[in-house]
């Protein structure tokens, strides 16, 4: 609970100062996440179980509503609600050595929420195979299978993540506010209810200053300045 009251209180801190571009989740050591502290929830009744998971959910939540891009920059191994957590990110950039694994099964738990996030990333045959055998996806399975953005080299990933964030951080924000929040809305829709959709945020897109700055500059041949308007 601590780790997760200290994530959820990073991911939401200083939104509104607009020096920030990008948040990366990161860890040390060979485990990225290895998810839920099984003796914290076997310690507890449900009503305490489930302030837990909810918590994991404010996470979620705060992952998809933050203004910028949440990326995970993952080095090693991630199980349980860990998988949970990086499937809700933005993206996720992972090292050679990392491997994902939903195994809670073999102790008579099978992954509930996890499974609401994998399988809105990953393929139903993939999914299915990772919570109902518990074997591990290394890195490239899991980035063939959708669950990862790319995969770097355990020596070029802090290079990597950062050629990413410096590329978001080239843009202007409100448009990459916009475009997250025209991105997690029309997943929901019906395909010809997103086009409408679509088309009302780029009409109202072109209007912006940093729209006609873009423009211009493109013309000019100039690097944009943007004002996030």
């Amino acid at each position: 609970m601590d780790m997760m009251a200290e994530l959820y209180n990073e991911i939401t801190r200083n939104l509104e100062n607009e020096a920030l571009r990008v948040i990366v989740l990161s860890s040390t050591g060979p485990v990225f996440s290895a998810g839920h502290n099984l003796k914290e929830i076997s310690d507890v009744g449900p009503e305490k179980s489930r302030k837990i998971f909810d918590r994991l959910l404010s996470i979620i939540k705060a992952i998809q509503k933050a203004p910028v891009p949440v990326i995970a920059k993952v080095d090693g191994l991630v199980t349980g609600a860990g998988c949970q957590l990086i499937a809700s990110c933005d993206m996720v950039i992972c090292s050679e050595r990392s491997s994902f694994r939903l195994a809670t099964a073999d102790i008579g738990i099978f992954a509930s929420t996890p499974a609401v996030a994998i399988t809105r990333v990953m393929p139903r045959m993939k999914s299915f195979h990772m919570l109902f055998t518990g074997l591990p996806l290394n890195s490239s399975d899991a980035y063939i299978a959708g669950l990862v953005s790319c995969v770097a080299r355990k020596n070029d990933l802090d290079n990597e993540v950062a050629l990413i964030c410096e590329n978001i951080s080239n843009k202007s924000r409100i448009v990459m506010q916009i475009g997250k929040q025209f991105f997690y809305k029309q997943l929901e829709m019906d395909i010809w209810d997103a086009y409408m959709l679509a088309e009302e945020v780029l009409v109202k897109n072109l209007k912006m200053n940093d729209a006609q700055e873009g423009l211009e500059s493109f013309f000019e041949k100039r690097s944009p300045k943007w004002t996030n308007s």
